[in-house]
């Protein structure tokens, strides 16, 4: 029988990480029986180090037999998760699975969330590097399912991000979900107490257990 397992990357904006899209979130997983922990990635460091970061707890996370690893992150969080599982270049048993990307920051191009992309890339990254380290601009071709979800309320990371990264995976034919929720602010974690938005956790599990989480 495989075993699965959920890293869950709280968001931040690459200077912290956020208590309440950390443990809260993992216990809700374990909740619903999918097997979870929290990543503390490294932040206040530069590109690439987090996502190496990640991609060696992915390793040790499979070395230690999960046969299959989603990521499930927030904010810059879901970045983070974004290359996790969608870029080319990982090295074999360090790609995830699946990914879950909650309110998602998905461009470094774009004027919003500039405090994610100087924490990462540095002021006075160039278009180079900002497209190459952004979500919708990553070889699709192939890559596992992902899960974005945002408020569409959302002023901090807008809906923008989620939808381009969604236009960009149509485009390529990649299986996806997208759940645009129309109230919430940015860094809700669970959501219990926000509406409509509340439901995204069991979406989420619903989600992966469909493919054998």
């Amino acid at each position: 029988m495989k075993t699965s397992h959920v890293i869950v990357l709280p968001g931040g904006g690459y200077a912290h990480l956020s208590d309440n899209e950390g443990e809260p979130v993992a216990e809700r997983l374990r909740s619903s029986g999918i097997s979870a922990s929290v990543f503390r990635y490294p932040v206040q460091t530069p590109h690439p180090a987090p996502l190496d970061a990640v991609r060696a707890e992915i390793r040790r996370v499979r070395a230690a037999g999960a046969d299959r690893v989603a990521v499930l992150g927030f904010s810059a969080g879901g970045h983070l998760a974004g290359p996790a599982a969608l870029a080319p270049g990982a090295l074999a048993g360090e790609r995830a699975d699946a990914a879950v990307l909650c309110y998602p920051v998905v461009s470094m191009e774009l004027a919003t969330h500039r405090g994610s992309q100087d924490q990462l890339l540095g002021s006075d990254a160039g278009n180079g590097l900002r497209a190459a380290t952004s979500l919708d601009r990553l070889g699709t071709a192939g890559p596992p399912p992902p899960f974005p979800w945002p408020p569409a309320a959302d002023e901090a990371v807008p809906v923008t991000h989620s939808y381009l990264l969604a236009q960009a995976l149509a485009a390529h034919g990649v299986p996806h979900a997208l759940h645009v929720f129309a109230e919430g602010e940015h860094g809700l974690g669970l959501a219990l107490e926000d509406g409509a938005a509340g439901q995204w956790s069991g979406l989420a599990a619903q989600w992966l257990q469909e493919r054998g989480w």
